[in-house]
């Protein structure tokens, strides 16, 4: 068994900024990645409805940290955590295998959560992982290959946070820009009473306009019932219920842990909240244990949202306090830098920090392009990025279907809907974009 000074598992945004941070002071460090990449999360949307490649947005986590020499990065899923003997077990593609630590830093994400109907996973798709992007960008282009008529033809996109108002969003504008004003029909439901309720005000209002405008009908103060074959069934807060037949459901409503947040619980002793998440201690340790740090959307702690600039902040915060500059047991403080939330071209929200006036239009667009493209890892990955966005936002192409399953939009069977095939997909956080800065 080798052994290692710090463990991070996990290779999102709080575990490559952990990693990145202890490298500053020379600490031997090994990050376990489950599918060996750091996925830029916010964008993938925009592989899903053809905007950018998959490979754009999930570099090798190898390559993202090469030249910090202090720190191994290795592809494996964690499979065990013995807190007492200081033992991580994981299993890679040649087997099973153990690593000593004498920190560690859990930043393993969340699983999407449906409300008790777990079986409505394998009738939705959602946006958790570059798989998931692209099986939904793969029924996407099988529907627009459908008719008019086809209920194949109906999106419903069940919550209306940033994901969900991203993802109608571009869904009306890949019909409007890259299919000539294709016939689609777009149903947002959200159980709020607005979209983007934890903005409200002016911006949930600009948002709602743009997208009615675009052509998306807003359900607010709507839930799911029901999802059967073809079919989904909501009901308002009045009672009234109402059916859509609709070829593509994305869920974006809803999140719990990851199953390691069970083996780090029962590891140590820690409790978990409702959803499985992991009730940290201010200074993000777990139950007892001052050598066992977790963070990201796998914790909660004083009502911090699960997204990236939280966890970013908190993986430098644990990795400050395992090199020695900040002291053992120092409370970790989140520095709110603002949100943000694209809704389509040129249409986007920012709300600045500090109760500042919140921003829309095209300045709050062009803000949200900037932000994003400076946090996504690799020069060359922003250089193409930036010209798959001139040809997508600018133009009328669709550069992320470049080499993907192509299609001929022409008749199919009028039963095309029920070809389609139905996937297991895990979701994003239906939550606030905020600005991922720290």
């Amino acid at each position: 068994m080798r052994n290692t000074h710090v463990v991070v598992i996990g290779s999102g945004f709080g575990g490559l900024a952990a990693a990145k941070q202890l490298a500053k002071s020379d600490i031997e460090t090994t990050l376990i990645s489950a599918n060996g990449t750091h996925l830029f999360q916010p964008l993938l949307y925009q592989v899903a409805t053809g905007v950018t490649a998959g490979e754009r947005i999930a570099p090798p986590i190898a390559d993202v940290l090469r030249g910090r020499r202090t720190v191994d990065a290795i592809t494996g899923y964690v499979t065990e955590v013995d807190a007492e003997r200081k033992v991580v077990t994981y299993a890679t593609a040649d087997g099973i295998e153990q690593i000593g630590y004498t920190y560690l830093i859990v930043a393993a994400g969340a699983a999407q959560a449906y409300f008790g109907h777990d079986e409505w996973a394998d009738r939705t798709f959602a946006l958790k992982t570059l798989e998931d992007a692209e099986n939904l960008r793969e029924r996407m282009q099988t529907a627009f290959a459908a008719p008019a008529e086809s209920p194949a033809r109906t999106f419903v996109v069940v919550g209306a946070g940033a994901t969900g108002v991203e993802v109608a969003g571009q869904v009306a504008e890949l019909a409007r820009r890259f299919h000539s004003d294709a016939q689609v029909r777009i149903h947002l439901v959200e159980g709020a009473d607005d979209v983007l309720p934890f903005y409200g005000g002016t911006l949930s209002g600009y948002t709602r306009a743009a997208l009615e405008k675009a052509g998306v009908q807003v359900h607010t103060g709507t839930f799911v019932t029901a999802i059967e074959g073809d079919t989904v069934t909501v009901k308002d807060k009045a009672g009234v219920e109402r059916e859509i037949e609709a070829g593509t459901v994305v869920w974006s409503a809803g999140v719990k842990a990851t199953p390691l947040a069970g083996v780090i619980a029962e590891s140590t002793g820690c409790e978990t909240d409702r959803n499985g998440r992991l009730l940290i201690n201010r200074d993000l340790t777990v139950g007892g244990r001052a050598d066992v740090f977790a963070l990201g959307d796998m914790t909660s702690l004083n009502g911090l949202p699960g997204q990236s600039p939280v966890a970013m902040q908190q993986g430098r915060h644990a990795a400050d306090v395992i090199r020695g500059k900040k002291g053992p047991g120092t409370h970790f403080r989140y520095l709110d830098k603002g949100s943000m939330a694209m809704i389509d071209t040129p249409h986007a929200v920012l709300q600045p920090p500090m109760g500042l006036p919140g921003m829309t239009g095209v300045l709050a667009w062009a803000g949200w392009l900037a932000v994003h493209l400076y946090y996504l890892a690799g020069m060359g990955n922003r250089a193409a990025v930036v010209v798959d966005w001139l040809r997508a936002f600018v133009g009328t192409a669709r550069p992320g279907f470049d080499g993907a399953p192509t299609v001929t939009v022409e008749p199919v069977p009028a039963d095309a809907a029920e070809a389609l095939p139905g996937l297991r997909v895990a979701g994003a956080p239906d939550l606030p974009r905020d600005v991922p800065v720290a």
